[in-house]
């Protein structure tokens, strides 16, 4: 690993300094949060006794993870940090750019070990808190699992990392391309008496496989942990859903814009997939406050043309 291009001199190549010393910012807390998850000094998945602004119920490793990053960020460029665990906009200093974050994304699963991870957005301080994803200068994602990953983009394509023993972030994949066709689902089948009669049609034709109109079978994938199945989307294709549906507090998706479904859509899009929220571009939608939520769709180009198509009605 040691021969491989670390993410400093790659961030230097691709990017401007003050974006370049955020995500190092970034990577530098991302490697403390790992080390907590790997000695925990506490029970990392109990709960810390109060209600997040998106109101989830927060767990001790969110509380750690968010004053980590706020700590992290500091000495940046960054003039604001937005948080899935703030109400409101913490001030930092008088830089150009605005940090968004979920700290710690998929904390339901800290207690099975299953993969959890950083998702984080740059943007331009000069459009205010709330912009369209197509302004990100730089989005992203760890994931701590049985490696500490990072993936990335900045606007030239999508690069993927693995950290080392000493925090180290080295280069896997420079550019990442996702198929455009795909085999593979991932959506949490249990809510589908919820679903829209387009997700519906969507999912029976996955079903039916090659006995159906599609001509091939797929498979089906649920992790729960949005980082974990956008790294996997990524690295091997396959189509992710997390849409609207009939639930009280779904009537309008549940991932938030602004810090997890838009930079996840910037690096799907640079890795040359889609991303929508089933009627149109997830970077084009306009956040009307801090915790919006809105359905997501995500991956391979094809299928998420023909999600949006029963959408509209055509397929």
């Amino acid at each position: 690993m040691a021969d491989t291009p670390s993410l400093g001199p790659y961030l230097d190549d691709a990017t401007s300094d003050d974006v370049a010393g955020i995500v190092m910012a970034l990577a530098g807390a991302a490697a403390q949060i790992a080390e907590q998850i790997r000695h925990p000094q506490t029970a990392l998945d109990a709960a810390a006794g109060d209600i997040n602004a998106d109101g989830d119920t927060q767990k001790k490793l969110d509380v750690i993870a968010d004053f980590i990053i706020e700590d992290a960020l500091r000495d940046t460029a960054a003039m604001s940090y937005l948080s899935e665990e703030r109400e409101q906009a913490v001030a930092l200093g008088d830089g150009g750019l605005i940090v968004a974050c979920d700290p710690l994304d998929g904390s339901s699963n800290i207690g099975v070990n299953v993969s959890v991870g950083t998702i984080f957005s740059v943007l331009p301080a000069a459009g205010g808190e709330l912009q369209p994803g197509r302004a990100q200068l730089a989005a992203g994602f760890f994931v701590y699992g049985p490696q500490t990953t990072l993936l990335i983009s900045v606007g030239a394509g999508t690069a993927s990392f693995r950290m080392d023993a000493d925090g180290v972030f080295h280069l896997i994949d420079g550019q990442i391309s996702i198929p455009e066709t795909a085999t593979e689902f991932a959506v949490n089948a249990s809510n589908q008496r919820h679903w829209p009669a387009a997700v519906q049609r969507y999912i029976d034709e996955c079903l039916a496989g090659s006995e159906g109109n599609r001509d091939h079978d797929f498979n089906m994938r649920w992790v729960a942990s949005l980082v974990a199945e956008t790294w996997r989307v990524t690295c091997r294709g396959g189509v992710f859903l997390y849409m609207d549906d009939a639930r009280p507090g779904y009537e309008t998706g549940r991932l938030r814009l602004v810090y997890e479904a838009a930079p996840v859509a910037m690096l799907v899009e640079q890795a040359g997939g889609l991303a929508s929220d089933g009627r149109m571009p997830i970077l084009d939608v306009i956040p009307g406050e801090l915790h919006q939520r809105v359905p997501l769709v995500f991956g391979a180009a094809a299928e998420v043309r023909r999600l949006e198509a029963h959408y509209r009605g055509e397929a």
